[in-house]
């Protein structure tokens, strides 16, 4: 019985909340394969990212950077910049932990600037988070601490934690 690249996906998303990583990437990288053969540019990124993300939670690294390569591009000759943003997140995620940091912090500020264009503060903030902890692992305080504040100065809702941190990055401003 042939399996729709759609039904393969959903079965991948239930393999990644089943914390089946290795499962999930393969049925990410069936269902893309799908995708391809539909001619659909757009579910074929959506799923080469889903893989990218499966394998990174897998501790393959190289191997989620080179998924999400170039699916970036793909979402932004669609139009598609909150998706372009999350691509570029990926693929910053993937380069934190191949320890290329200053990569890295480079995409993961592209990311910010993407959500920054939509209006996604939440997601905004997250990628401004991670970019200032590497900052901090490298050993540069006073710039993540500056990352931190604005990563939490765009977020919609923060949360009690989050408030008292910013509370306490202003002081070391």
């Amino acid at each position: 019985m042939k399996f729709e690249p759609a039904q393969i996906a959903a079965q991948g998303k239930q393999a990644f909340e089943n914390k089946q990583f290795d499962q999930a990437a393969g049925l990410f990288r069936q269902a893309a394969e799908g995708f391809k053969a539909d001619h659909s540019d757009l579910m074929t990124a959506e799923m080469m990212n889903n893989l990218s993300v499966a394998l990174l939670q897998a501790g393959k690294a190289q191997e989620a950077l080179d998924a999400a390569l170039g699916t970036d591009q793909t979402f932004a000759g669609l139009g598609d910049i909150k998706r372009q943003g999350m691509a570029v997140g990926n693929q910053a995620a993937a380069l934190d932990s191949l320890n290329r940091h200053d990569e890295a912090i480079a995409a993961y500020e592209r990311s910010a600037e993407l959500f920054a264009q939509v209006g996604e503060g939440d997601l905004l903030s997250m990628v401004m988070k991670s970019a200032a902890a590497i900052k901090l692992k490298k050993g540069s305080l006073t710039d993540s601490a500056f990352k931190m504040m604005g990563s939490l100065d765009v977020k919609d809702n923060p949360t009690f934690f989050e408030r008292i941190l910013k509370f306490f990055l202003r002081l070391i401003k």
